[in-house]
């Protein structure tokens, strides 16, 4: 019952050289992770350092944060295609939900945790308020704050292949749409890209500059 790994991979040339079925679902995939992805870094950055740096957000909007956190992204999706009437604007939405969270806890994490003894020296040297957050801890959180840039990447591709077996287009589609008319060779190359995918950017984007974050942090082994 399981479909042949040599019928698989011819199913990812036909998709990429003949049809370009496979093409154009990786382009609208790859384009949309890009944009939500790069939403939510940019909200989850915001937020995180807004509840770290605000003893009443934190008490009151880090409830509600840790609480979204504990909600799966694609439980979102049915009220996403109502808001938006479906299309590429729901699925972002998930996409923006999925990974808003992780990065906003590990960023608030990231500056709550800085030492306190650097927060000391650098007051001795004149920093305070908003020069102090911006030029001291928020460099200091830059570890924690890739880590939840990372969870965020995993987060966000597993909302964006969720949401687009309801949605329209890109590999999610076409991997329902291919279980349809009984095609498994095609379901199995659709798995194989979104594995390489996750390969690709794990060990040739985030591992680099995870090491050369840790060696200018002076975590490096």
């Amino acid at each position: 019952m399981f479909p042949s790994p040599i019928l698989s991979f011819i199913e990812l040339y036909k998709g990429f050289f003949e049809t370009g079925i496979l093409t154009v679902a990786l382009t609208t995939s790859l384009g949309r992770i890009g944009l939500g992805f790069a939403l939510a870094v940019i909200i989850g950055s915001i937020l995180g350092i807004i509840l770290a740096t605000s003893k009443l957000a934190d008490e009151t909007l880090g409830s509600l944060v840790v609480a979204l956190q504990s909600v799966p992204s694609i439980v979102w999706l049915p009220l996403a295609l109502v808001m938006f009437q479906g299309g590429t604007t729901a699925i972002l939405f998930v996409i923006v939900l999925g990974g808003t969270w992780p990065m906003t806890m590990n960023v608030r994490m990231g500056i709550k945790n800085v030492q306190p003894l650097l927060i000391r020296a650098a007051r001795t040297m004149g920093y305070k308020g908003y020069e102090l957050i911006w030029k001291v801890m928020i460099p200091a959180s830059i570890p924690s704050a890739l880590t939840g840039v990372r969870l965020s990447w995993a987060f966000g591709w597993r909302a964006l292949m969720a949401a687009e077996l309801l949605g329209r287009g890109g590999l999610g589609r076409t991997l329902l749409d291919a279980r349809d008319f009984f095609n498994m060779e095609l379901v199995i190359a659709i798995m194989i890209i979104i594995a390489v995918i996750g390969l690709i950017v794990e060990y040739c984007i985030f591992n680099p500059i995870e090491r050369k974050v840790l060696t200018r942090w002076g975590y490096a082994k």
